[in-house]
């Protein structure tokens, strides 16, 4: 794990507790265990909240004349500035200006069109500025894609950037979707010109780390753009990660690390996709500009970049809940990526796995059954995985196991229907715990996400038990039609009256997914 992150104490309930679906009566040991998964969910989330996260990281000596940052100081005597953009950004923001409010001389930040409705409409008051904040909010990005309205944001950012001097101080803040939120092209790249050639590489397969090289070498502010706009001042970047492996250069293209790439990667990349020769004249422009400049690539040795909340943060939360619950916890992984079905296969014989070897002597135990799932494993890559140190923990566990892992699945789109990558994996992980009995066990599997909205629904998730397949049988549901259409939210509206759903609203957070796979013995 970075030297950045931190253990956290166990946080305290939260003042705005989610809401898990409309009220039902919860009778059976399933709808109890659900509840606990829920609340599990719950806590994952509440650790990554943005007032937790900058109280953790940012603190004033008691003469309110020095900032704490971890384990750095920086003098205040009001010549603080704040920028920032991302998905949770607002929040970020409202959490700072509670506790810098005094020094804070401006601020600018670019934020998804509608989070300041959509938060003043679920009562979050945390995650608003004060009425007469100091800091500019710009709304743009809308279905996260860079516009009109997040670039007039982007070059008011480098405005006050640009403005700043060696006495002064820059917070920035960045979270998922702040590469979005930040897009200033180098003159004479237009934004539309930067945009066509983003999705034409997209076409052609190009990967997520190809398209962020190509951006950042098109971008005035990312690969370390804005850091050098705010030189000299001294900048401390505040990093929100929705990135598997917290990679800083990756998050929002790294506007405050250093770019690592050359314009010749650049080329190779435009190459290999058979780009080069239908460039825009702009791009070609500012492609050679920089293959001659004799400067070479900045540093950034002026920026302290701090990861202030991941996934691995979460998952260490829900963690340490399960096991005020009683259960035996365990992480599996931070780092689940690839497509969904590949995915749910796994957890449904991983834990088919782990039922044996909780009710199975160990001559028992299907080793048939263990090497397909070691096959699996190796072949989603996951590079943190700790598969066999779960199996052993499984094994010896005395009472009720929760597996816990996070991350972010794709979905492979082939219908017309709605839903996410949560309630998508979570009704085809049901699926799969369904295909034989788990003996005396009950088995709950939940996947949620963690900025409260799974796909374009309103809810963040699902959980399913090992009794899916034959609930939704009596309720006439054909789990088959709804996955062949991507229509999972409608099968879980239908089944069971819809209280399977996670209904939390905008979290104002973002760290990917969170995955429970909980094991009770009946």
């Amino acid at each position: 794990m970075a030297a950045a992150l931190q253990v956290l104490p166990r946080l305290r309930a939260l003042s705005h507790p989610f809401l898990w679906g409309p009220p039902v009566a919860r009778m059976t040991s399933g709808m109890a265990l659900g509840e606990q998964a829920q609340q599990l969910f719950d806590s994952a989330v509440g650790a990554v909240q943005p007032g937790p996260m900058l109280q953790r990281t940012l603190s004033l000596d008691p003469s309110g004349r020095q900032l704490k940052v971890r384990d750095r100081t920086f003098q205040l005597r009001e010549n603080l500035y704040l920028v920032g953009f991302g998905k949770a950004v607002l929040g970020m923001a409202a959490a700072a200006e509670e506790l810098l409010g005094q020094h804070l001389v401006q601020g600018v930040i670019s934020v998804p069109k509608g989070i300041r409705a959509a938060m003043e409409h679920a009562g979050k008051q945390e995650m608003l500025l004060k009425p007469h904040s100091h800091i500019q909010v710009f709304e743009g990005a809308e279905n996260n894609l860079p516009d009109r309205d997040a670039l007039r944001a982007a070059l008011a950012i480098q405005q006050l950037a640009e403005g700043l001097t060696a006495d002064d101080l820059m917070l920035v803040l960045i979270s998922g979707g702040g590469s979005a939120l930040l897009p200033a092209p180098i003159p004479p790249v237009t934004l539309e010109e930067k945009q066509m050639l983003t999705k034409l590489l997209a076409a052609r397969g190009a990967t997520i780390q190809e398209l962020n090289t190509i951006r950042k070498a098109l971008s005035q502010l990312k690969g370390g753009g804005l850091a050098q706009a705010a030189y000299p001042a001294q900048v401390v970047s505040l990093i929100l990660s929705d990135v598997i492996g917290d990679p800083l250069e990756v998050i929002a293209s790294g506007p405050t690390v250093a770019s690592a790439h050359s314009v010749q990667d650049c080329l190779h990349i435009l190459n290999h996709y058979g780009l080069r020769a239908v460039l825009p004249r702009s791009v070609k422009t500012v492609l050679s500009r920089a293959d001659s400049d004799p400067h070479g690539p900045h540093t950034c040795g002026h920026v302290l970049n701090v990861i202030i909340g991941s996934n691995s943060l979460a998952l260490a939360e829900a963690q340490r809940q399960a096991e005020v619950l009683g259960y035996h916890a365990m992480v599996l992984s931070a780092a689940v990526q690839g497509d969904v079905k590949s995915v749910a296969q796994f957890y449904g014989l991983l834990a088919q796995v782990a039922a044996a070897h909780l009710t199975s002597s160990l001559a028992e135990r299907p080793s048939e059954k263990e090497a397909k799932l070691h096959q699996l494993a190796a072949e989603l890559q996951l590079p943190d995985l700790q598969l066999e140190e779960a199996l052993e923990a499984v094994a010896k566990a005395k009472g009720p196991v929760c597996l816990l892992a996070g991350g972010e699945p794709t979905v492979q789109l082939q219908g017309s229907g709605k839903g996410g990558r949560n309630q998508e994996l979570a009704l085809r992980v049901g699926v799969e715990l369904g295909r034989q009995p788990l003996g005396p066990i009950d088995v709950l599997f939940l996947s949620g996400g963690t900025d409260g909205q799974d796909g374009p629904t309103e809810v963040a998730g699902a959980w399913v038990m090992s009794d899916l397949v034959s609930q939704a049988s009596v309720e006439s549901l054909d789990i088959a039609t709804f996955l062949s259409n991507n229509d999972s939210y409608t099968f879980f509206c239908h089944f069971r009256g819809g209280t399977h759903l996670l209904h939390t609203g905008l979290t104002g957070t973002n760290v990917m997914d969170v995955h429970l796979l909980i094991f009770h013995p009946q």
